[in-house]
């Protein structure tokens, strides 16, 4: 049983949650790539796996899944969600290209410790935090597609 499983089983215990069959096939399959992502397409990726998932399951899971700490859920707006899984990745921040989609990761020390300085000085106790920026990439400012740049 991989640390991931372990943390969500006894996430789902400690809160009174049944753990399913289901519920640890969405967690293996989030886990099983390293991008970003929405609900249907895992749930597409679980049907092409025949692994008998239904929908309302794969999003109710992505909940659970958040409230653990296991997934994080980027809201973009426009009732548009990505969701990551960061149990065993460096914590980052994303660069968000209005025009074309793509998400760029990027970590910077400087805003890290930044962060900290202001919840020192208001006596706030940081437990996590997101920075999303929105824009637009290099590519679609020059007007080209991302494929061309592939």
């Amino acid at each position: 049983m991989g640390k991931e499983e372990k943390t969500f089983i006894e996430f789902l215990r400690r809160t009174g949650q049944k753990v399913t069959r289901a519920r640890c096939l969405v967690l293996e399959e989030v886990y099983r790539h390293h991008d970003h992502f929405d609900a249907e397409a895992l749930y597409q990726r679980l049907e092409k796996r025949r692994a008998g998932v239904s929908r309302a399951t794969v999003y109710r899971t992505l909940s659970l899944l958040d409230r653990s700490g296991l997934v994080r859920k980027m809201d973009l707006g426009e009732a548009r969600s990505l969701y990551e899984h960061v149990l065993g990745h460096p914590h980052h921040d994303h660069l968000i290209c209005v025009s074309c989609g793509r998400i760029f990761e990027f970590e910077h020390p400087g805003i890290e410790e930044i962060q900290n300085q202001i919840c020192a000085q208001h006596g706030f106790e940081m437990h996590s935090h997101t920075q999303q920026i929105f824009g637009r990439c290099r590519d679609c400012r020059a007007g080209r597609s991302p494929a061309e740049t592939s």
